[in-house]
């Protein structure tokens, strides 16, 4: 397909899913909101001849009808480039992301890129649903507005609510008790509003490295007994646990808890401590 019939994406997104970034884009179909997903970028990340893939999913009665070409920007190629790149991938919904790795057979690939195969066809799809349908984005320019917009309306009402308290307080001293406490209530809404215009905080670079060193020492640990790469084991195994999906993204509140995790596992497999 050819970049002039490609679509062109309204938001584009980089989610990290075991250490690797998988692209994905929304792009508006007749004012209803689609993702797509392109899926050269996980042939390779996934040791897959590109063209072999390309031909299945044409021959999919299902898959060819919902494959479509969409306009992907791309890292720059080199120092000299004025900006990213621009070019068109093929890309599936998100919601027939699953159906195509499935068609993936496991037992075909190399052993050394089996387990990763698996690992995609089991939690590819919930993640990056999770990126997109449930994770809180990071507020973009109009999000920004509206919260602004919403916070100006309840200072407006809240200045209203107590302009006519004031003048009932003024004919009846007697509800100054009851005014008390709607301020207090007034006070909670404001602080809700403001919390709620406020990212939760996540480790710092130096926890984020005391995260992957310890994460490295277990899976050495465990790699010592099995006689496998157990990094992807047990990255996979800190991100089920805390719901994250990269350990840069864990909430600072629970760095201990996360360091605690890792520590009472290596000391399970003979180590004291890492």
């Amino acid at each position: 397909m050819s970049d002039e019939k490609a679509l062109v994406p309204v938001e584009q997104k980089t989610v990290l899913f075991y250490e690797d970034e998988i692209t994905a884009i929304v792009i508006d179909e007749e004012g209803r909101q689609q993702i797509y997903v392109p899926l050269r970028p996980i042939c390779e990340y996934l040791g897959l001849a590109w063209s072999s893939q390309l031909q299945r999913t044409r021959n999919d009665a299902v898959l060819a009808q919902e494959m479509t070409s969409v306009l992907i920007s791309t890292r720059k190629s080199d120092d000299s480039a004025l900006g990213p790149k621009t070019s068109a991938m093929i890309c599936l919904p998100l919601d027939m992301i699953n159906g195509w790795l499935f068609g993936i057979n496991a037992n075909r690939v190399r052993d050394d890129l089996r387990q990763r195969l698996i690992r995609y066809q089991q939690d590819c799809y919930r993640v990056l649903a999770q990126a997109f349908l449930s994770a809180p984005a990071r507020p973009d320019a109009s999000t920004t507005l509206l919260q602004v917009r919403e916070m100006g309306r309840a200072i407006m009402q809240m200045a209203e609510e107590q302009m006519e308290f004031e003048r009932r307080l003024a004919t009846n001293e007697g509800r100054l008790n009851q005014a008390a406490v709607v301020v207090g209530d007034l006070t909670r809404r404001v602080t809700s509003l403001e919390q709620k215009m406020t990212p939760a905080a996540v480790v710092t670079e130096d926890q984020a490295s005391q995260i992957g060193q310890a994460v490295k020492t277990v899976a050495i640990a465990l790699g010592k007994k099995s006689g496998r790469n157990e990094f992807g084991g047990v990255y996979g195994e800190l991100y089920r646990k805390f719901g994250i999906t990269s350990y840069k993204l864990l909430p600072a509140r629970r760095f201990d808890e996360a360091m605690g995790f890792l520590t009472g596992w290596y000391e399970e497999v003979g180590g004291e401590g890492v």
